[in-house]
Order: structure tokens, then sequence, then C-alpha cells
């Protein structure tokens, strides 16, 4: 039973959304509403608490990502191929949307109370969380233009009456933050008026009306419907954009920092711990903004990291990342960054917004589109045209240099930037494909057109396995480096998501930074050369005594500078 004090917030935090927009007596009904949801769930077993540590990664992938011959049900040949060959590394799984869809590679959400029967049913997701942690999409933003909701909506009939915005003439939308370069507005004549349905990602997802409470009461009882189903991880996609307001930029507004923060105080109000992360491709001080005063998110995506990376490796210079690494704040107790290179998107381009100037961005996204990179574009003050994001696997993207015009040090690269990514502070989540160095998908892509598909390869379990039996090829090589590299962060309590990490200056060839446990016991020093030329740093005294754990025949010798190879990491520790 909720006391009084805990009801408080959630009624305060709910009228701080809608204010004078609802009447009195609309708030008691919704309040009421979401507490009853809380009461009725709190009936049923407690569940264990969730420990997040060292030993926390996360693998994202969708469904189908591999799939057999062998199961008509695609998730339980994804568990079968897990149990074989990826939970002793990674104890988290974020499934991409699993739901009926009707574009987008499931984000235009068709239904979401069901699960596309070409992958399984609710009972897969249940029974796969009984020994994983399951990380799944809210696809809270929009919703498919062929779903239930919206043919509803057309019918004035519930549940979708009135679920999707409508603006009229009189909107204001100059001042709109695009995140796409199609037209953003559509017109419709229907309910006998003429008035626009808002479209932020594509003609066929349309943009939820957050204004009607009624909405935001069904994504609550969407996350309970997931939970029931075994899932406790969350990630809000596209949360940025939730709620419009005439002549604002129609991101970032207030109300959508409320609408998370309600979400994170009824999460600790039910007997299952859950986290909430939000998706927020932005420049990194409105990212960073998500946390709130540490009552937002649980964890943000640390967004600034894979562009960053990707061209310190490129251009062989780290000082972008140096400069970055020193001013990104340290997180706090019950927050985390989650840290990727790849995902099921591209290259984010706006979190460099603020860090590369026009002539450097210039040069690292000619190096892409040399590389084999599609582009994604976004729509400045209805005009102009910008790089949104870059549409290339990372396996590409790192494979050729104006340094190393044959692809040398492609593999090194690689896996430099893995090392980086599983070091730094934060949550670790690697990309299914990334996990066998995939190229891209270039076959897709002359089929569908859609740039995102260059990196949304599916697998057959059968060649996989194959590939991964033999100790030469390729997919195995990266499999097997980079699992290493997650299995020794697994048993380095300086590698917990909270481990406190502080910046070192080691030139502008050298990425370093230094871990240090939270009980302050264990400390280790990660460096890696960002080029392919060998490297002499010289450190303190006190590091020649430090073992380097994914080397242990590396010698330092005090006060002589050593020895790094080109693109070698090094992860030494105090014990």
């Amino acid at each position: 039973m909720l006391s009084q004090i805990d009801r408080k917030k959630i009624k305060s935090k709910f009228t701080s959304i809608y204010r004078s927009s609802i009447s009195k007596k609309d708030t008691n009904y919704y309040f009421n509403e979401i507490l009853q949801l809380v009461t009725d769930f709190n009936k049923k077993k407690n569940k264990k608490k969730k420990i997040i540590s060292e030993k926390t990664s996360v693998i994202i992938c969708y469904g189908d990502s591999v799939y057999s011959n062998r199961y008509k049900n695609l998730i339980r040949g994804f568990t079968n191929f897990y149990n074989k060959k990826l939970n002793k590394y990674f104890n988290t799984v974020h499934f991409l949307p699993f739901y009926p869809s009707s574009s987008d590679s499931g984000f235009a959400v068709k239904d979401h109370y069901k699960i596309d029967k070409r992958l399984g049913d609710w009972s897969d997701i249940k029974k796969f969380s009984k020994k994983n942690d399951v990380m799944a999409d809210i696809v809270i933003n929009h919703s498919s233009a062929r779903g239930l909701w919206f043919k509803n909506f057309l019918r004035e009939k519930k549940p979708g009456k009135d679920y999707f915005l409508k603006i009229n003439s009189k909107f204001d939308i100059s001042k709109v933050v695009r995140p796409r370069d199609h037209k953003l507005l559509k017109k419709i004549d229907i309910f006998k008026k003429k008035e626009y349905l808002w479209r932020t990602f594509s003609p066929d997802q349309i943009d939820l009306n957050f204004k009607n409470p009624a909405v935001l009461l069904r994504f609550i009882k969407i996350m309970i419907n997931l939970i029931n189903h075994g899932v406790t991880i969350f990630r809000l996609d596209a949360i940025a954009y939730l709620w419009k307001e005439s002549g604002t930029k129609c991101i970032n507004l207030r109300q959508t920092h409320q609408i998370i923060k309600l979400f994170r105080i009824i999460s600790t109000y039910l007997n299952v711990q859950i986290i909430i992360v939000t998706e927020t491709n932005l420049p990194e001080k409105e990212n960073l903004s998500y946390f709130g005063n540490r009552d937002e998110a649980n964890w943000i995506y640390n967004f600034s990291l894979p562009p960053l990376l990707i061209h310190g490796l490129l251009f062989e210079n780290s000082s972008y990342l140096n400069r970055w690494n020193k001013k990104l704040p340290n997180t706090k107790k019950g927050n985390s960054y989650l840290n990727f290179i790849a995902s099921h998107d591209g290259i984010g381009i706006r979190p460099t917004e603020g860090i590369f100037s026009k002539k450097l961005l210039n040069n690292f996204l000619l190096r892409l589109k040399k590389n084999g990179s599609k582009f994604s574009y976004r729509k400045i003050n209805n005009k102009k045209k910008k790089v949104y994001e870059a549409n290339i696997t990372v396996f590409d993207a790192l494979k050729k240099s104006n340094s190393d015009l044959n692809g040398k040090f492609a593999f090194d690269r690689y896996i430099s930037a893995h090392s980086i990514m599983i070091a730094f502070e934060g949550v670790p989540a690697i990309y299914f494909n990334s996990l066998f160095g995939t190229s891209n998908d270039e076959s897709k892509f002359v089929i569908t057109g859609n740039n995102r598909d260059i990196n949304r390869y599916r697998w057959s379990e059968k060649n996989l396995i194959s590939y991964l039996q033999n100790k030469k090829s390729k997919q195995n090589i990266f499999y097997e480096s980079i699992t290493n590299l997650i299995n020794i962060k697994s048993k380095q309590s300086a590698f917990h998501p909270n481990a406190n990490r502080s910046y070192i200056y080691l030139g502008s060839k050298i990425f370093a930074f230094k871990r240090t446990s939270t009980d302050k016991k264990q400390t280790i020093l990660c460096l890696t050369n960002l080029t392919s030329k060998v490297q002499y740093p010289r450190l303190d005294q006190k590091y020649h005594l430090w073992k380097n754990l994914i080397n242990f025949k590396t010698k330092i010798k005090k006060n002589d500078p050593f020895k790094l190879e080109p693109f070698e990491t090094m992860w030494l520790s105090n014990i």
C-alpha cells in the first residue's frame, strides 16, 4: 500500500505535466487509475533485486538476428544460439522491437500488446527473462499509420480516439528541430476539419498526442504489461520529441522531462526493480539533461562516444577524445552511461555539435563516405539539409584511414575501439553484428533502399556456427577477441559502471583514463595507442609493478618509456 507521501509525489508530478489543461475531476480520475495499476501490480510476488556491477554487459539484437530452420519461433532460435555462445559474457539482452510493425524494422508499431508471430510469443520473453535481464523498447513517440490505434483514431473509437497529434495552420513550426528531411506535416480532412498530422520520423510513423492524458496512461499500462512478461529495462525510444508546443523547438520540452520523472517515480513504487533508459541522439549537454537531478533516466546512451572514438582512430589523434573525457561528468550511484559504438541505427552526428569544427566534420564524413557510408539527413529551418547520421557498420567505418589506405590495421583499430568502450565508465552494450565484424549489408540496401538496413544483417545460425568453428575465420577472430575483453572486464571491480573515471593526458597519440573501484582497492590505468606507429609513453614509476590484464607478458621498466604497439590497448591493474 502506498503511503500518503508516495501518493502526493505521483499526483504532484502528474499535475505538473497537465497543470490547468485538464479539469480537477479528470486529474483525480487519471491519478486514481495510476494508483490502481501500481496497487494491482504489487499484489504479486516480489522479484529479486537487480544487481548492476562489472558483470553487467548488454548484447543488442533483433529477435531474428540469428535464425535457424530448426526453429519456426525465431526468439527460441536466438535463445539457442545465446545459450551456446553468448551467455558466458552477457547477462542482459536488448531485444529491439518485437511487436507487429509496418516499417523501420519494428519501430512503426501496430500493436504494443502483441509479439510479431514470426518471432514467437510472450512466453518466450518470459522464459528467457528467468535467467537473464531483458531490455525492450517502449516506442513512445509515435505509432504505425497501419496499426490498431490509428485505425480507431480515424473512426473515433477506443483505444485510439484522440491518440494522435492534430494541429491546425496556426501552429508555428518555424523553430522545430528535425531529425529527418521528409515533410513534417500531413494535411488531413477528417472530423469535418482541415488539420495536420505530425510525423517526426516517417510518413508511416504518426506522432502520438501526449496532451491527452489517456495516451500517457496507456504507456504506463504498456510498461506494466512488459514487466509482467519479464522485461525490467526500458528503452524510451525517441523520447526527446514527445511534447509539442507552438513556436518552440518541440524537443526537450519541460513536459517531456516531467513525463520521464513520472515513469521513474512509478517505477520506484513497483515491487520489481526496473531501469529506465532514454534514447536521445542529441548534442552532449542536451543528452546529459536526461539524468535530471538523479530523478529521470537511470541510464542514458553515451551518444558522443561513437563518433569521437571512430574519428580518433581514423585520424590517429586523441585530442578530441581527451578534451571530451576531461569534461564529461562522472555518474552517481543509480545512474550510468550506456556505452556503445554500433547499434541498429547509424553513427549519430548531432553529438559532435560543439565539439567538431565544420572542417573537421567534413573531413570525417568524407572518410566515412570513402569507407562505404550512406548518410541520413535532417532539415534545418525547413530548407537546408544536414547529416543526421552515418549509416555504416563499425567494421567498414574503421576499415581504412587516410594513413592506412590498404586497411593493414583494420582489425587492430576495431578491437581498440571495443577495448576503450568496454573499459569506459558505464555499462557496455555491443551490437550483435559487431561481435562478428559484420560488413555493410549492401544486398539488403539494394532491395529496400533504406540506409539503416546497411547495419541490420540477419545471420543463418548454421553459417554463423560454421564460421565460429573455424579458428581462422574473420568472425571467430573478432568474436574471441571481444568476448575475451568482456570476460576480463567482468572480473575487475574497477570496471563497475560507477567506478570513478579520471582524466590522464599522455599526448595526442594516446587515449588514457584511470578507473578506481568504489571501495578504492583496485585501480586500472587504461591506455590505447590510437596510431599506426609504435609509441613510447613514459609513466610514473609506481606503474612498473602493475600487471597488464590483456597481456600478462607486458613488462614496464622503472623510469623507462615502454613500448605500445600500433593500436594496442593495455589495462594496467594495481592488483
